[in-house]
């Protein structure tokens, strides 16, 4: 009876954690289909503007215009932001955005860590506290934009670090965060946001850069690469967000499947277990009958 009873115990308790894990899919599911619609909405436009951009910023490297926000400079002060989630329960989405930003560390900016030239700046809860634990140089923490996700409150902070790789606090400025392919899938992205890349050589043809300027080109500095900046750096930041939506549904929709499957194998084990207790239990009046004819 005690071998039944902890079956029970046990039962009871992962169904209370099916109970748990199916609700935080339903969720994650309902703000899944609404940042997503806001991704697709976003990003025909982020990459048209970011095509421009691209253009534009070799069509001002031709003309000899200065474009503060593409200088070609060594990487001698380098800033990578990593975009995480305040929480987890979503498989791997966190621990890869990690290891590759301690890839980044140790392999393509060495030199500048062990000279004390690399800063981090954490959006999310999981990164930062991560590497605040390895003693890493932080910046101060951005966790609330994942609470309150607005174009408006992601600009400041873009407009900060534009601010800061102009003044040369930065040489360069790299996103490191999972791109939302769909609920199953999100992909590793690591992604220069400061200085903007000029178009490659082998690609020049691909990108038309000259466009007939209304207003000037030095208007357009002012107004068109920041805005342009601010939207790719919010694009980032709500396709991890997006992302981790569909990653926590996907965890959810598994661990709910694994409850489901412990629960059945779980309730074989207790009624054999109870068939052979009735059948002890059988065993011991008959026995018990026989003794008292004999």
């Amino acid at each position: 009876m005690a071998n039944l009873k902890a079956i029970r115990i046990r039962i009871s308790s992962v169904k209370s954690t099916r109970q748990i894990t199916s609700a935080m899919k339903m969720v994650s599911a309902a703000k899944l289909r609404k940042a997503q619609d806001k991704i697709v909405r976003l990003r025909p436009y982020a990459t048209k503007l970011h095509e421009i951009l691209v253009g534009l910023s070799q069509s001002l490297a031709d003309a000899e215009i200065e474009n503060v926000y593409g200088r070609n400079v060594s990487r001698e002060k380098v800033l990578v932001v990593v975009i995480t989630s305040n929480r987890g329960l979503c498989g791997a989405f966190n621990t890869n955005v990690i290891k590759e930003t301690r890839r980044l560390v140790s392999e393509k900016y060495q030199e500048q860590y062990r000279n004390g030239n690399l800063h981090l700046l954490a959006i999310g809860r999981k990164g930062y506290d991560f590497f605040r634990k390895q003693k890493a140089k932080m910046l101060p923490e951005q966790n609330g934009l994942l609470n309150d996700l607005s174009f408006e409150n992601v600009s400041v902070v873009a407009g900060e670090l534009m601010k800061s790789f102009v003044a040369g606090d930065y040489d360069c400025v790299e996103l490191v965060y999972n791109q939302f392919k769909n609920a199953a899938v999100q992909n590793l992205t690591v992604e220069q946001f400061l200085p903007v890349e000029t178009v490659p050589a082998g690609k020049i043809k691909s990108v038309p850069v000259d466009y007939i300027y209304e207003p000037s080109k030095e208007e357009i500095i002012l107004e068109l690469i920041p805005k342009s900046l601010k939207i790719q750096f919010y694009k980032a930041v709500l396709d991890s967000f997006v992302a981790e939506h569909g990653a926590r549904m996907t965890a959810m929709h598994k661990a709910t499947d694994n409850a489901t499957d412990i629960i059945r194998d779980l309730t074989l084990q207790y009624n054999k277990a109870r068939q052979a207790s009735i059948t002890n239990q059988i065993l011991e009046v008959v026995s018990g009958a026989e003794a008292l004819r004999g």
